[in-house]
């Protein structure tokens, strides 16, 4: 077996443990829980796990999916985050090897997954995800100097720009969109999320992600949730609400879209293919 080979594996095991260790963070910076105590319990009966019912992936085939003391199921969510956050650190050390800039865009990733996933749960970004990301972010660019520049990421001076130009941005839009609609349109965690995303990418590509997530949102938006709330409020109206005597013409309720679920993907393409994309719509800059 070559050595990249044993450095992909052994980089999809690491990958693994930052996983379980991202299940934690989704499940418990939303409630402003520690991600150190308590132990990792069962949700259904509070059993503390072992050490053995805690191995990431393995215990979860072991145990068949559920818990030793309730016998209730164990979501399949956990080990695919695992395996998703696995497969990740194992691609990026297959693609860069062993290197610092292999473990800076793993770490990128993961961050960006967890905000995703959280984002999506539970409509919330926690400043865990961000903040580090971003102390990590604007760390890595400095040490890069010194150990040697990484590919994709933006450098020392080009990071601070980006942070600055990414929150900047959605600051301004969350103002423009709360004097339109009258209600909160950005939160804080938007905010910290794309001066993380904008210190790894630098000002240009920091925009442009912005520009592209909202695109990407307005496609979903248009092509998956306004159809499925069409057809809910067929069903209310026809099976509650005209049986209560409710009106027939009552206003559509739209779901939230958390932006970002679609921040964390457009942050990703520009991050790889952001100079490629850029160079091909603004071929002169």
């Amino acid at each position: 077996m070559t050595l990249s080979a044993v450095a992909t594996i052994y980089a999809f095991l690491v990958g693994l443990c930052a996983g379980s260790f991202l299940n934690v963070c989704v499940a418990r910076w939303p409630r402003d829980m520690s991600v150190v105590r308590p132990r990792s319990r069962c949700p259904h009966c509070g059993h503390q796990l072992a050490w053995f019912e805690n191995i990431p992936l393995f215990s979860w085939l072991v145990l068949r999916a559920r818990c030793r003391c309730c016998d209730e199921p164990i979501s399949a969510i956990y080990p695919l985050v695992e395996i998703f956050t696995g497969v990740v650190w194992a691609v990026c050390v297959a693609e860069l090897g062993p290197t610092f800039a292999a473990v800076r865009l793993a770490v990128f990733l993961t961050l960006l997954g967890g905000v995703a996933i959280t984002d999506l749960k539970h409509y919330l970004i926690p400043d865990g995800f961000t903040v580090t990301g971003l102390v990590w972010t604007l760390a890595t660019a400095f040490a890069a100097t010194f150990i040697g520049a990484s590919p994709f990421f933006a450098g020392p001076y080009d990071a601070l720009l980006g942070a600055c130009a990414g929150a900047g941005l959605i600051s301004v839009i969350g103002w423009l969109g709360e004097a339109a609609l009258k209600k909160e349109a950005m939160g804080m965690g938007d905010m910290t999320l794309m001066a993380f995303v904008g210190a790894a990418l630098g000002p240009s590509r920091a925009f442009a992600t912005v520009f592209l997530a909202a695109a990407i949102g307005a496609v979903v938006f248009l092509a998956v949730v306004y159809p499925i709330a069409l057809v809910r409020r067929g069903r209310v109206t026809q099976q509650t609400e005209l049986a209560l005597g409710g009106d027939e013409t009552a206003p559509l309720q739209l779901p939230l879209v958390p932006f970002g679920v679609f921040l964390a993907p457009s942050a990703v393409i520009m991050l790889v293919w952001g100079d490629a994309l850029l160079g091909r719509v603004f071929p002169v800059m």
